[in-house]
């Protein structure tokens, strides 16, 4: 099966939750998934073109903003060519702020403007997931997998 890459940051756990989920559904349908965290791994955007997926979770800092440990990564998209490439966006934020669950939305934005084949929802939750929020990044997970095993099929 395919080889997924997930690639968090995670302050309070809550995303790192959400990484655990989604990282369970794909391994229960057999594919390869490799985890990697913004703060204790090193990144290199190059590697991204050895996966058949990606994930990438982040939360929002302050109102909405990339925690800084995810900064060098976004800046580092420009050197690479990801066009085609699957990749699903999540996190967690605060709805007391503005932009809620705002810097996964920036990575999604990033990764749309680079031509990454991006999931149609971006999965972000409000703090902790709750059971309404595991169901959702169980389904999620799910539609990642489809999109990967319809590529590795020779679908579109």
């Amino acid at each position: 099966m395919g080889k997924v890459l997930m690639l968090f940051a995670s302050m309070t756990g809550n995303t790192e939750m959400m990484a655990e989920i989604i990282t369970d559904v794909i391994e229960a349908r057999e594919h390869e998934v490799e985890t990697k965290t913004f703060d204790l791994d090193a990144i290199d955007v190059e590697e991204l073109l050895s996966y058949d997926g990606i994930l990438v979770g982040t939360y929002s800092w302050d109102d909405g903003e990339l925690p800084y440990e995810v900064e060098d990564f976004y800046d580092e998209l420009d050197d690479v060519d990801i066009t085609g490439k699957i990749i699903g966006v999540f996190g967690s934020g605060d709805s007391f702020y503005d932009s809620f669950g705002g810097a996964a939305n920036l990575m999604g934005d990033r990764f749309e403007a680079k031509g990454a084949k991006l999931l149609p929802e971006r999965m972000i939750v409000d703090m902790e997931p709750d059971q309404d929020d595991v169901a959702r990044c169980q389904k999620f997970a799910d539609k990642f997998c489809d999109m990967i095993e319809n590529v590795n099929e020779g679908g579109v």
